[in-house]
């Protein structure tokens, strides 16, 4: 009979396909941002604005959301979530309005996201995998958000040349149903010793939190993540547009989305692999800098769907390869007992960086008529991260504490 997998193990297969569903819905709202904005007539930055009021109750919902599922387990806010998601897409297809767009794709689909990614999943597995595996888990499930990028952005402007944006964001709506299914799997969260240690012994939430705020290392994790947010949303959502600018046909651009998706299916396995060999900030450090160089040679050369698709490839081997190292460095500084709460905070800086990429990437468009500012603004980013993960202090709390007292 053939063996049968640890628990660890089948969690992490399972949050895997969850995220890939809902990572790769998220990730094909950038082939949509024309056709909305045609459709409402409205401009590139109105629907730029909306997508990063998405990203921020995204970014907003992660503390919350992360201290309820260390509490309570994940599947009860997974078939929420789910829930909302689709309702959120099948809104989308009836407004007529601004006000509508930002209230069913910024708030509604925001909120659900919140509930069924990174922080809600990785709540999930802190408790069950090994600690020696919880860097491979966690770059495990990234890859799987990847994976649904890789799947889905094509998938979408398929959809699109077959039927109305509307209908292609039903059938969109639809498949995130599946999510309700790889729910089930998950049981109420574990009580055993060994997910209750911790370097936070506190029962309560409110000192936890102001223990990792005092941290000098959580407040730098916190702005490079920052940075990771600006990055994702800048080119998830706006290089469609900016190839559109340069005559690049509307599938090579969506193929150079699936292409980062793809590469990052590679990226996150190998840095989730390296968080448990190495110094997390090194790799961090040198996963930033490696960003801007990328950066600098893609603005060095003329824009070409072969230029595209060289830096879909070599930005997805970097993309999300920050997340398993961030939230691994946020369980090596405090334990795994409120992962969910701490790498929610975490999240939520990402969030704020995302939403700054997302609206400012129309807003300067509208008004210079070139994405240039936004994409020299990322790369002196890229550097800024690049350094914060040199001098950042990852030494865990009790550490500290020791030598304090």
């Amino acid at each position: 009979m053939p063996k049968r997998l640890p628990m660890w193990a089948t969690a992490t297969l399972y949050g895997t396909l969850i995220v890939a569903l809902s990572m790769g819905v998220r990730q094909t709202f950038g082939v949509f941002l024309l056709p909305i904005s045609e459709t409402l007539e409205i401009g590139r930055s109105q629907v730029s604005l909306t997508l990063a009021v998405q990203n921020l109750i995204f970014g907003l919902g992660q503390p919350f959301i992360g201290a309820l599922a260390d509490r309570r387990g994940v599947r009860p806010i997974l078939m929420l979530g789910v829930l909302l998601y689709a309702l959120g897409l099948w809104g989308v297809t009836l407004v007529t309005n601004v006000w509508g767009l930002l209230l069913t794709l910024g708030l509604v689909v925001g909120l659900a996201q919140s509930m069924t990614t990174f922080v809600v999943i990785f709540s999930a597995l802190g408790a069950l995998v090994p600690t020696q595996r919880r860097g491979l888990a966690f770059g495990l499930v990234t890859a799987g958000g990847s994976l649904g990028m890789f799947a889905f952005v094509p998938l979408a402007q398929i959809l699109l040349s077959m039927m109305p944006w509307q209908g292609a964001l039903v059938s969109l709506a639809l498949l995130i149903l599946l999510i309700l299914l790889f729910a089930l799997a998950f049981r109420p969260r574990p009580t055993s010793s060994s997910s209750q240690a911790a370097a936070l012994p506190s029962s309560s939430l409110k000192p936890v939190i102001a223990t990792a705020l005092r941290h000098p290392g959580y407040l730098l994790l916190n702005l490079g993540f920052f940075v990771c947010g600006f990055h994702v949303a800048f080119i998830a959502i706006h290089f469609p547009a900016y190839l559109a600018d340069y005559a690049v046909a509307p599938f090579v651009a969506a193929s150079a989305l699936a292409v980062i998706g793809l590469a990052n299916v590679v990226g996150s396995y190998l840095f989730g692999a390296l968080s448990d060999r190495f110094v997390k900030k090194r790799v961090l450090s040198a996963l930033y800098f490696a960003r801007a160089v990328v950066f600098v040679l893609f603005l060095l050369v003329p824009v070409t769907g072969t230029s595209a698709l060289v830096f879909g490839f070599a930005i997805g081997l970097l993309w999300l390869g920050t997340v398993p190292l961030t939230s691994g460095l946020v369980a090596q500084l405090f334990g795994v007992r409120y992962l969910g709460t701490l790498y929610g905070i975490v999240f939520l800086s990402h969030q704020v960086g995302a939403f700054l990429g997302a609206w400012l990437g129309g807003a300067v468009y509208d008004l210079t008529g070139s994405y240039l500012p936004v994409w020299n603004t990322a790369l002196a980013l890229s550097l800024v991260a690049a350094f914060i993960h040199v001098i950042l202090d990852d030494r865990p709390v009790r550490s500290l504490q020791e030598q304090r007292a």
